[in-house]
């Protein structure tokens, strides 16, 4: 057993038993399970992260959970037949599912004189995505929330089974829209790993450079949202119009507005790094522009301070990633390589863990984007590369989304997908968010949440 950051935790099925695999930050441990007792000991009570790992696995296998004290379905909703596993080899995926008689899904509870609960979701105002969020209040102050997802569930493990890799660039790219850059980069490691081959530096540089675009887009979009949920609507006005500059621009380098096929294409979007070096130049300035107002405004940092703080010692709990971990002290990054420091990267990060900090970890971590870009678009070029011959084996990449470090694995056998799993940062993240809540008022909750800025679709798969 090790205490090392846990990643990942995940299964793989052979014809006489179950390959569990267990990726922490260093190291990877692996488990066989017999199939006619498929029992998993837990690692919940050292790693609370991967209660939802775990119990994921239970219902995409039939493992049976030891050692945990939570074992309710996470991905199968109320209406979903009992003992259907979708992941198992002997799933037919083009068969139609026949709902059962709806069976209460057993929150947790919290006891206490006065104590309430209030569910919010799956459905919410405006277009946001569908997931649940189960309250106990005292009052207006917030004892406990409970997090329930899955309900954008699409079936991506099992709609990637059996599939040529090379045809699964416009799946893997749409699994979460704000992270479509991260998520193509990844992709691209896994072929150019099994192709053995070598990815030109000119190449390397404009992919990373379209990574910093999206970075940007996703972060400006939120310089506007978080200050919108506590009231200021002006930033939004303002964030909004840059975070739109910079996905018309991202358009113009890639031919899309996020970036879909920028990757894989044969012949990329025009490529001008004059073109996009002026922008740059005028986005830094307006930056500089918006960072001095909005820092400047007494009554959003009352809103922003102190509230929904995350303690640097429940970060390293929980595993958290991202500008999530950043905000509350933790150096992780997988930019944080010596390709990336030549180029004058540095991790940012803050210590009071609260909506400010995260806050501030975007606002200065699209200014280094910015610097970034400057110093990979002269050198970067969208030159055409040749993949080799698909070799079998099992193959994992990452990438820093916007949202914090995304993890991809497959195994290829015969020049198909046998099984491909992806952990997307927030779903870890949306595990460590009820850290966040006591002693915060409900109105806050859309704050806090918005602080975090988790993925829906990227957790729901």
């Amino acid at each position: 057993m090790t205490s090392s950051r846990l990643i990942a935790r995940y299964t793989i099925e052979h014809a006489d038993h179950f390959e569990v695999i267990t990726r922490y930050a260093d190291t990877a441990e692996t488990l066989h399970l017999p199939k006619e007792a498929p029992i998993l000991p837990s690692l919940a009570a050292e790693h609370p992260a991967a209660i939802w790992f775990e119990r994921k696995m239970q219902d995409d296998f039939s493992l049976r959970l030891e050692g945990t004290w939570d074992t309710r379905p996470l991905v199968q909703q109320e209406h979903f037949p009992h003992n259907t596993h979708p992941l198992l080899t002997s799933f037919d995926a083009t068969q139609s599912l026949t709902p059962i008689s709806a069976h209460p899904y057993p929150y947790e509870t919290v006891d206490g004189d006065g104590v309430f609960e209030v569910p919010v979701g799956p459905i919410h105002a405006g277009i946001i995505e569908p997931g649940h969020f189960q309250f106990f209040q005292a009052g207006e102050r917030i004892l406990h929330l409970e997090v329930r997802h899955f309900y954008k569930h699409r079936g991506i493990e099992k709609m990637l089974e059996g599939t040529d890799p090379l045809h699964a660039w416009p799946i893997v790219e749409r699994i979460s829209g704000t992270e479509s850059l991260a998520y193509q980069i990844a992709w691209r490691d896994i072929l150019l790993q099994a192709t053995r081959t070598e990815l030109p530096e000119s190449l390397r540089r404009y992919h990373a450079l379209l990574l910093e675009m999206e970075r940007i887009v996703h972060h400006l979009t939120d310089l506007g949202f978080i200050p919108n949920d506590a009231g200021f609507g002006a930033a939004l006005a303002i964030a909004s119009r840059l975070a739109e500059d910079a996905r018309r621009q991202l358009k113009t380098l890639t031919g899309h507005r996020f970036g879909f096929g920028a990757v894989r294409q044969d012949i990329p979007a025009a490529y001008d790094p004059q073109q996009l070096l002026a922008w740059v130049k005028q986005l830094e300035q307006e930056l500089q522009t918006f960072s001095d107002w909005i820092l400047d405004v007494p009554s959003l940092w009352d809103r922003f301070d102190t509230t929904g703080i995350l303690s640097r010692d429940d970060a390293l709990t929980y595993d958290a990633i991202g500008v999530v971990a950043r905000a509350s002290g933790l150096p992780l990054d997988r930019r944080d390589t010596p390709w990336y420091r030549e180029l004058g990267w540095e991790c940012i990060t803050e210590t009071s863990g609260d909506v400010a900090a995260r806050f501030l970890v975007r606002l200065r971590e699209v200014a280094q984007s910015l610097t970034l870009i400057r110093h990979l678009a002269e050198d970067a070029a969208p030159v055409n590369t040749r993949l080799g011959t698909i070799e079998d084996g099992r193959y994992e990449a990452f990438a820093e989304s916007p949202l914090g470090e995304l993890y991809l694995t497959a195994d290829l056998k015969g020049g198909r997908i046998k099984r491909f799993f992806v952990r997307d940062p927030s779903f870890v993240n949306w595990q460590v968010l009820h850290r966040m809540m006591p002693g915060n008022i409900i109105a806050d909750f859309p704050l806090i949440n918005k602080s975090c800025d988790l993925s829906y679709a990227g957790n729901d798969l």
